[in-house]
């Protein structure tokens, strides 16, 4: 049964740039560069049939112009029990309405709604239970001036996860263009 999620992929010179906040926190398994993503919705645990359907799906997708994504900033998921480093995505309002359109197609598979608010990231580290909030607090008041780091989204990805925490490495099992070739 794969573990599925949507997500747009960031290219290897921006993941190059979020490398370089890697290491200096105690308590943190880094995420692999290549493996750096904007998650646009996470699926869970599918059988292959529906994974066929999600597949098939997702490539009715409303074509549009590529996405440009920024980000901005350092923060954390978990407040007093920090459990993900991120890269904050400046909110842009077409990057919402493609992950609002695969929250549409998701749930008329049948896939349960994702109770969570869309908060556009890219996770840089996932924080074990001895990552304090004091050490997550030291450690991104140490941290030179984030650059705003800026790349295009040409296309979307459905990858699938190792059934583990933290997931990765992750494997594209499909993509798709945002853009039809006749745009």
């Amino acid at each position: 049964m794969p573990r599925l999620f949507t997500g747009i992929e960031v290219p290897p010179e921006t993941g190059l740039a979020l490398s370089a906040f890697r290491g200096g926190l105690p308590g943190a398994r880094w995420v692999e560069p290549a493996d750096y993503h904007v998650t646009l919705r996470f699926i869970g645990d599918v059988d292959g049939g529906l994974a066929d359907e999600i597949m098939e799906a997702l490539s009715g997708i409303r074509p549009r112009p590529p996405l440009t994504l920024v980000l901005d900033a350092l923060a954390v998921f978990g407040g007093d029990r920090p459990h993900s480093l991120y890269a904050r995505v400046v909110p842009d309002p077409d990057l919402a309405e493609l992950q609002a359109e695969h929250e549409r197609i998701l749930r008329q598979l049948g896939v349960a709604p994702d109770t969570r608010r869309f908060t556009p990231h890219v996770t840089v580290g996932r924080l074990k239970r001895g990552a304090g909030p004091g050490g997550v607090a030291q450690y991104l008041a140490v941290q030179p001036v984030f650059p705003r780091v800026s790349f295009t989204a040409r296309r979307v990805a459905l990858y699938s996860a190792r059934d583990s925490v933290g997931g990765g490495p992750y494997v594209v099992e499909a993509a798709y263009p945002l853009a039809s070739d006749e745009a």
